[in-house]
């Protein structure tokens, strides 16, 4: 019943060799009867022979890694010496069956990673030689039974990401042999008393309470402790400094709070330990002594503090860590304080690869001595109080792709020697400093960079044209500074440029017509002395991205909303006009026939142009900005009224926001600080910002983190302003209170509308897993999280659940989001919501999609992607319109066929975002091929019985457009 074998491993099953010769197979010597069975990983497709329960003889049977499908046969129970079962990693469906209890001799049970369904069988309690279980990520119900606690025999389980239910139950403390635990629910004190216990792995299960005292005494053999990004709170336990065989310690994105007062000193063998995002710390003067004992810890090579409550200065002791270390983290978005120097004895980590110290106090000098850390590839200095100058020593981190020592008090000139990193692939950040002199010609050898800021110093001299060499560069910010002369016609050779600030220099002459042709999305020139003609096209046609006020009026032309004055034309240019009013008048007769087709499509597109969107009144800010203070927010917001509400999270509200100093709109999301996780969700929202840069994600402008006026925490998060709202709202614009202003707005997006949302959505999500500095999982993605812009061009936003993937630990995949967005899909197909209340019981919005495949597609889609408005009533259209309607319920089809690959149960199968991307663009560019031939058919076939008004009217715009021409001409003479 293996249908396909494609590594061609069953060709020696044949008659022409004897059976245990056939590859896969064992045979016992004596008797020559099969006794394994091993085929894992040989890409086999098909299904289980009810057969295989006569190989009497069968100890093991190894299937796992493949694609076997189907359900388990139940005759497997009749192989009574069967000591091992691998199928884990396959697309098995149906119950376990319970007549597997009958292979009384089984040892290790390993069915996770399929579509399995159902209880764990109650006959599972006969199995009394069992070690391992192993039945994770399943469909499976029904509760941890209570029974497993009497196979006093188990010694690993692993039932997590199932749809149990219930709690773990206590009889499970019972398992004195049990050194692997894998687990989701509230966790039963006896657990901790189960002394042989190894692993401990409950991340992301919403577990809450605190640890128990002892813990580290009753779970002395531990290797691995994992609870990440739950709800335990309390103080960590003094007695886990006695947990010595502890290799890996996760405890981040919890509530832990007060001094953390465990000696590492004999857990010889710990590699890695996370206590991040927490509240850890408590304000004495030995609060960081567990450093001290961390210098004994010879394997270490990961340690994260950040976001938590450490302060004081850090111990020169951290220099004795491990010369494993190759990840230090400290300092993040909020809540460190440390002080004081930073230790020269760091110097002595020498395989340091990531350190992080952002967003402390720390002051005094850069050590020198960090130019010896040779293995650095990313150093984060940021948002402290450092002083003095950048050290030259720098350059010698030939390694180094990321360096950030931006807010600070540094002085002096940029050391050329940094500029002699040809590594430096990421970003090179010096912004709000107090730096002097010019940037060196030798910014040319930084070929891979990706992005370059040196916004808000003193630095001064002209623009070097050795930057067009840069030819990764996407990002230049160069604010606030006193650069002066051209602006370099050299970056014409950027490629992929996407945003430029060089506002409030002193930057003079005209600004080159060749930046039209660079696929800019924002570009400041403000407040400099620039001159001449501002181009129209590519970027320059986009009032919202583009920025040249304060110029002293010297800049002219220009699309209309820039309001610049008009450019003096010269008597050659009027030739020019003059020629081309003749040409129009002598051309008139011989354009008459495609006046005809030309006034249809005037006509059509005036009947279809409703519901565009308004066009931006103010520009976006998009440059970096210090961080907002209180008050500017509170006045932004009218003092938050609500007249300026426009959303409700879960963890805040947010409000539009108009600043006085440029007018610039925002969106200001303000964080209910007395809601469990809001602190956490803003931390991991500024995590998960930082870096990234992508046209489909909201662009957070700045954050704040300060008190209000009555002492009170307060933080908040400035996005861009998303004019159009949610996806939400035009998806369901009845399900949600509308002002009479929206109303006008919110109508039925079309099908075209909805692929390219679609498309935006999938090309960020695949950035995020992808092509991103450290690849995160958004966690959330629903239409309320969908904002669309001007065009409605969509945005993803909304971080605070994000999750960074780095380092151990996390067991939350990008497969997540690939589920989620698959519904999204469906539910911008269907117009349904998967809460919507039809779907009960076994049916879900992904079940009623796959149903309606691949037949019956058309009695789930919103039939307001299908319908069409204003349609001639004659046969030749009626043939027109057939054909449309069969290409719009083909490319709908191919949608749903993608929602429903992207919402399997089983995440192993879910589509790949970049085939998804791929697949949709397909899709789109199949609908616009149709549109097009379709409107041009139409248009044709009208001809006929319009051609006496359209002529009419074809003449008018004729006769008009000559009329205006001719009195510019005049006016010009």
């Amino acid at each position: 019943m293996i249908t396909q074998y494609p590594e061609g491993v069953l060709n020696s099953w044949n008659d022409s060799h004897h059976f245990c010769d056939w590859e896969g197979i064992t045979c016992s010597p004596r008797h020559r009867r099969v006794t394994v069975l091993d085929l894992k990983s040989k890409g086999l497709i098909g299904s289980l022979s009810p057969q295989i329960g006569n190989l009497s003889f069968l100890r093991e049977i190894h299937l796992s890694n493949n694609t076997i499908q189907g359900k388990i046969p139940g005759e497997i129970g009749r192989l009574f010496r069967l000591e091992a079962l691998y199928l884990s990693h396959n697309s098995l469906v149906g119950e376990i069956p319970g007549n597997l209890s009958y292979c009384s001799r089984l040892i290790g049970l390993y069915l996770g990673r399929n579509k399995l369904e159902g209880s764990i069988p109650s006959e599972f309690v006969s199995l009394y030689n069992l070690k391992e279980l192993a039945i994770q990520e399943n469909n499976l119900t029904g509760g941890i039974p209570h029974f497993l606690g009497n196979i006093t025999s188990l010694e690993a389980i692993s039932l997590a990401y199932n749809s149990l239910g219930g709690n773990i139950p206590s009889s499970l403390g019972q398992l004195k042999e049990l050194k692997s635990l894998g687990l989701g629910g509230t966790i039963p004190p006896s657990i901790y008393n189960l002394s042989l216990l190894a692993n401990f792995s409950v991340p992301e299960n919403r577990l809450h309470g605190s640890l128990p005292p002892s813990l580290g005494l009753t779970l002395s053999n531990l290797q691995l402790f994992q609870i990440s990004n739950n709800f335990f709170s309390g103080s960590f336990p003094l007695a886990f400094s006695n947990a010595s065989n502890l290799q890996s310690l996760e405890i981040l994105g919890n509530n832990f709070f007060g001094k953390l007062s465990v000696n590492f000193g004999d857990m010889k063998s710990l590699a890695y330990l996370n206590v991040a995002i927490n509240n850890l710390g408590s304000g004495e003067s030995d609060e960081m002594s567990f450093i001290h004992s961390l210098a004994n810890c010879s394997n270490l090579s990961f340690l994260n503090l950040v976001a938590n409550q450490f302060k004081g200065a850090l111990p020169h002791s951290i220099g004795n860590l491990s010369s494993q270390l190759d990840r230090l983290f400290i300092g993040e978005m909020d809540h460190n304080q440390f002080e004081g120097k930073i230790p020269e004895e760091m110097s002595r980590l020498q395989n340091l690869q990531f350190l992080n110290m952002r967003h402390n106090q720390l002051s005094g000098e850069i050590p020198s001595s960090f130019g010896n850390l040779s293995s650095l590839v990313k150093l984060i200095l940021g948002n402290n109080n450092l002083s003095g100058v950048i050290p030259s020593s720098l350059g010698n981190l030939k390694q180094l792709a990321l360096l950030h020592l931006f807010q600070n008090d540094l002085s002096g000139a940029i050391p050329e020697e940094i500029f002699n990193i040809s590594h430096m692939s990421d970003s090179l950040n010096f912004a709000r400093n107090h730096l002097v002199g010019s940037i060196p010609p030798k910014i040319g050898n930084l070929k891979v960079l990706r992005m370059f800021v040196v916004s808000s110093n003193n630095l001064s001299g002209e623009i070097p044209s050795e930057i067009g060499s840069c030819f990764y560069l996407q990002e230049i910010y160069m604010a606030e500074n006193f650069f002066r002369g051209s602006i370099p016609s050299s970056l014409v050779s950027l490629k992929d440029l996407r945003e430029i600030d060089l506002s409030q220099n002193n930057l003079s002459g005209k600004i080159p017509i060749s930046l039209e042709r660079l696929p800019l999305e924002y570009l400041n020139l403000s407040f400099n002395d620039l001159e001449g003609q501002v181009p129209t096209k590519g970027i320059f046609a986009n009032a919202s991205a583009i920025s040249v006020s304060g110029n002293s009026n010297r800049l002219c032309g220009g699309i209309p909303e820039l309001q610049l004055p008009k450019c003096p034309k010269n008597n050659s240019r009027n030739h020019k006009v003059y020629r081309g009013v003749l040409k129009v008048i002598i051309s008139t007769c011989s354009v008459f026939s495609g006046l005809l087709l030309g006034s249809f499509f005037i006509f059509y597109w005036l009947r279809r142009r409703g519901g565009s969107g308004k066009e931006p009144s103010e520009p976006i800010l998009r440059r970096a900005l210090r961080k907002v203070s209180y008050e500017s927010l509170l006045k932004a917001t009218d003092g938050f009224s609500s007249t300026h509400l426009i959303g409700i999270g879960s963890f805040g509200s947010v409000y539009k926001g108009t600043f006085d100093r440029d007018g610039t709109i925002v969106a200001i999301k303000v964080l209910n600080l007395q809601l469990q996780g809001a602190s956490k969700s803003f931390a991991a929202e500024c995590r998960a910002l930082r870096n990234i840069r992508h046209r489909n994600l909201v662009r957070v402008i700045t954050s704040c983190s300060s008190i209000d006026f009555q002492g009170n925490d307060f933080k908040a998060l400035v996005y861009q302003y998303m004019p159009n709202g949610s996806l939400e709202n035009w998806l369901h614009p009845d399900a949600i209170p509308q002002t009479d202003e929206e109303n006008d707005e919110i109508r039925n997006l079309t099908l075209l509308e909805r692929i390219s949302i679609a498309i935006d959505v999938a090309s960020a999500v695949d950035y995020l897993h992808h092509h991103c500095q450290e690849p995160t999982i958004h966690c959330d993605l629903k239409p309320s999280n969908i904002l669309l812009d001007n065009n409605l061009t969509a945005h993803v936003g909304d971080f605070g659940l994000a999750r960074l993937q780095y380092g151990l630990g996390s067991e939350v995949t990008a497969k997540g989001d690939v589920y989620s967005y698959g519904i999204l899909l469906l539910e911008m197909v269907t117009g349904k919501k998967p809460t919507d209340i039809m779907f009960e019981g076994d049916l879900n919005l992904h079940n009623f999609a796959r149903m309606a495949l691949p037949d019956h597609v058309m009695d789930i889609v919103d039939l307001t992607l299908i319908n069409d408005d204003g349609d001639l009533d004659t046969s030749s259209n009626q043939r027109l319109q057939q054909a449309r309607l069969n290409c719009k319920i083909e490319c709908l089809s191919s949608m749903v066929k993608i929602g429903v690959a992207c919402s399997v149960a089983s995440p192993q199968d879910r589509m790949n975002t970049t085939n998804v991307v791929h697949e949709l663009q397909s899709v789109k560019n199949i609908l616009l091929e149709h549109e097009t031939m379709f409107n041009r058919q139409r248009a044709l076939a009208l001809g006929g019985t319009i051609l006496p008004a359209f002529t009419c009217i074809g003449l008018i715009v004729l006769a008009l457009n000559t009329v205006s021409k001719l009195r510019m001409v005049s006016a010009t003479f």
